[in-house]
């Protein structure tokens, strides 16, 4: 759990305090108070205090969410109207687990319910608000510079800093924020030259019954575009091009729900995207026809893995690269390991780009 940067202040009547929770949930939050303790949970945020003097729940209190800023500020009542609170700026000593003086028994008899200090049932059982924290420190204007980019158009940054524990399962590369492309590049070889199986390799390449079958499925975009291939006069072809690929009255709601959201990408930031897209195509024709149309729990897996631009942030310059990092992959990570299969996803991947932009309802099966 991550502490926010906060910021206490009062008035002769009220304690407030500011809370930055950026990339929270702000629609999952928990606030607790009552007496010196102050609890406000917003995974992936967590801060707990003892403050300097009592407060109470009377009506009067008060929050708000400034949604620009990630800025939570709460407003809440004195017991003593007039009172003020000392230390407010002593952050070690309000972020401190108070000291309980209560002594607990020994021996704890089996069978019984556990009981709270108060008489009834522990109410935090499902979260620990006793971990230790840490003073939240800003980070420099110098610091954030040296933040490197990834994700659509190498436009993010910044966004695993404080978030690794969440995604240790979904992205390979361990530090993105600090880690630059020509590093990440660098760690991903090694890590495929440490997966790479020969025996694995040479078991498919000569057992190959079950590669063979999945050589000879044929996509459900691959109709569509045999017949976009067929010769057409001049005059037809833009016209009958255009009519092969349609849309239902479902998939027409569905785009018009879509929001036009627009990007503002130089050149080279263009060519990044384009290249992504080929390199995720890649792993999700390897996936559809290894599994010969029918997903499975490993599918999302299995594409991730295929695709470095998902799972190492990867940043392209040419075609050529994401052509061997795709063979290289295959033959290091998925069940099915044969070169086939990768010129197999070689051509399925052509015939999707050659189908246009309308070809997303192809990746979907009927």
């Amino acid at each position: 759990m991550l502490t926010p940067a906060f910021d206490l202040s009062q008035d002769p009547d009220f304690l407030i305090i500011a809370i930055r929770v950026p990339y929270a949930r702000v629609s999952e939050f928990d606030v607790y108070f009552k007496g010196v303790d102050f609890k406000f949970y917003a995974k992936p945020y967590f801060l707990r205090l003892t403050l300097p003097g009592r407060i109470i729940e009377n009506g009067s209190e008060q929050g708000s969410y400034d949604a620009d800023k990630g800025l939570f500020t709460i407003q809440l009542p004195k017991e003593t109207p007039g009172q003020h609170f000392e230390g407010l700026n002593m952050l070690t000593a309000l972020l401190a687990p108070r000291k309980y003086r209560t002594a607990k028994p020994l021996v704890d008899e089996i069978g019984t319910s556990a009981v709270s200090e108060e008489g009834g049932e522990d109410d935090d059982e499902e979260f620990n608000w006793e971990i230790e924290q840490f003073p939240y420190e800003e980070v420099s204007e110098s610091a954030l510079k040296l933040q490197c980019h990834y994700g659509f158009g190498d436009l993010r940054s910044g966004v695993f800093q404080r978030l690794q524990d969440e995604f240790s399962d979904v992205i390979d590369i361990k530090d993105p924020d600090f880690t630059p492309a020509a590093e990440r590049r660098q760690k991903r070889l090694a890590a495929e030259l440490t997966k790479f199986d020969p025996d694995h390799y040479l078991a498919d390449f000569f057992e190959d019954e079950a590669i063979e079958q999945v050589l000879k499925y044929n996509p459900w975009w691959t109709d569509t575009y045999s017949k976009m291939m067929t010769p057409l006069g001049k005059s037809q072809e833009q016209e009958d091009h255009a009519a092969l690929v349609s849309f239902s009255e479902e998939e027409k709601y569905q785009l018009r729900k879509f929001v036009n959201k627009s990007y503002l990408l130089d050149k080279r930031a263009h060519c990044q995207v384009y290249y992504s897209l080929i390199d995720i195509l890649l792993a999700y024709c390897y996936e559809t026809r290894v599994t010969e149309g029918e997903r499975n729990v490993e599918s999302a897996w299995n594409i991730r893995k295929l695709s470095p631009t998902l799972c190492w942030f990867e940043t392209w310059t040419n075609v050529h690269e994401i052509l061997v990092s795709f063979g290289r992959r295959v033959l290091c990570y998925p069940l099915y390991r044969h070169f086939k299969l990768v010129l197999k996803a070689y051509r399925d991947t052509i015939e999707i780009l050659h189908l246009g932009p309308k070809s997303w309802r192809l990746l979907q099966k009927p």
